[in-house]
């Protein structure tokens, strides 16, 4: 396993689902989302349409630009994919960078 692999996700998307502010013991604040993701994608030449719903975090300063946006902000996000625990080993997007954008 390398130390330094690439590990970055960067996509367009929907806050579907905004949880609860909540505090580390140190008072850092975490915010978790649920991100909604449809688009038109090329495979092997053809065109499909995918659909994903990935849960993301964001900790520190970005928890509270997360939050200002709400349920069903649109957002362009940049993160990377960590397990969601020792125990359960499906993704979670740890946010990076967030920005706000129009439409759909």
């Amino acid at each position: 396993m390398s130390e330094t692999g690439l590990n970055e996700l960067r996509m367009i998307a929907q806050v579907a689902e905004l949880l609860p502010l909540r505090r580390t013991p140190a008072g850092t604040p975490v915010a978790g989302c649920l991100l909604v993701h449809e688009s038109k994608q090329s495979e092997a030449g053809l065109e499909r349409t995918v659909a994903v719903e990935l849960q993301a975090v964001a900790v520190g300063d970005l928890a509270m630009v997360l939050i200002s946006g709400g349920p069903g902000a649109n957002v362009s996000v940049t993160g990377f994919l960590a397990a969601k625990s020792l125990r359960s080993r499906a993704p979670v997007l740890h946010l990076n960078k967030i920005e706000f954008v129009e439409g759909n």
